[in-house]
């Protein structure tokens, strides 16, 4: 599929409008990638044909599709390690000692559900344990992309082999999964604690319920101009608690314009507590 130079830059334009999302220069590989079987699909011949069928009225439901394709979905189990073990070792017991009885846990943009299914796991595995008496008695898991393909693949909480291997250890697959043949379904009593819902963070301020207490946004701001990061970590700070936590993604940093949170070492890692 051939794209101009000016038909990348109006889609460029279009994405970043809709989603926040600034594609670099020169990427007509990767929009051609991404695409080209749908349009194959929609019977659309030309990248030039499919920016005018953009501009069409009612071409929202097909604007929804392209976003789909186009929003950046890697993700994998237990991303990084430390903001499950931190959550669980001190946030959750701190939660517990300061008298309260709730822990409400926000995951922004979620993908197809790997971060607050293990936020899920890990929260299951301490009920479990002796740590039981240290945590909230109530622990709730609030999770929200902008692709409603993705967000539909995390609530059948259904993984393929290859999706199932990246970050869970064998003695996880096999106490949370039920297998047939190369598909692996979580089981009920932990999908259920995951609750979902579509939100745009170029959207605020946000409806996400809350106030929450904790809330992940990792690695989506590498993928927004300064501008727009700056305005969703001010909505994320919007929602959170005084002295709630902001886990950001290894290769994120908070904005020094941004003055509402303190960093607190994890060792190894950062989380930023709203002042």
């Amino acid at each position: 599929m051939i794209i101009s130079s000016d038909e990348y830059q109006a889609f460029r334009d279009l994405l970043n409008q809709k989603t926040g999302i600034l594609l670099g220069e020169n990427k007509q590989y990767l929009v051609a990638s991404r695409l080209t079987s749908f349009l194959r699909e929609q019977q659309i011949e030309t990248f030039s044909d499919f920016m005018a069928r953009l501009k069409q009225p009612f071409s929202d439901k097909i604007l929804q599709q392209v976003i789909d394709r186009m929003t950046t979905n890697e993700t994998l189990w237990f991303r990084d390690g430390f903001p499950f073990d931190y959550l669980l070792n001190s946030i959750l017991p701190e939660i517990k000692t300061n008298g309260g009885s709730r822990c409400n846990i926000w995951c922004a943009a979620c993908s197809s559900g790997q971060e607050p299914y293990s936020i899920a796991i890990a929260v299951d595995e301490a009920l479990k344990s002796g740590t039981r008496a240290k945590l909230p008695m109530q622990i709730d898991i609030f999770a929200t992309d902008i692709s409603s393909r993705m967000l539909e693949q995390a609530k059948r909480a259904e993984y393929q082999s290859l999706e199932i291997t990246r970050g869970l250890s064998p003695i996880r697959q096999k106490n949370y999964f039920t297998q047939s043949e190369n598909t692996f379904s979580l089981k009920p009593e932990v999908r259920s604690r995951v609750r979902f819902a579509t939100l745009n963070l170029m959207t605020t301020p946000y409806r996400a319920g809350g106030p929450f207490d904790v809330i992940f946004c990792r690695n989506v701001l590498i993928y927004f101009s300064g501008e727009l990061k700056e305005q969703v970590i001010n909505g994320l700070a919007d929602c959170l608690k005084p002295g709630g936590y902001l886990f950001l993604g290894a290769s994120e940093s908070m904005p020094h314009s941004i003055k509402s949170f303190e960093m607190v070492r994890c060792n190894p890692g950062l989380v930023y507590r709203k002042k």
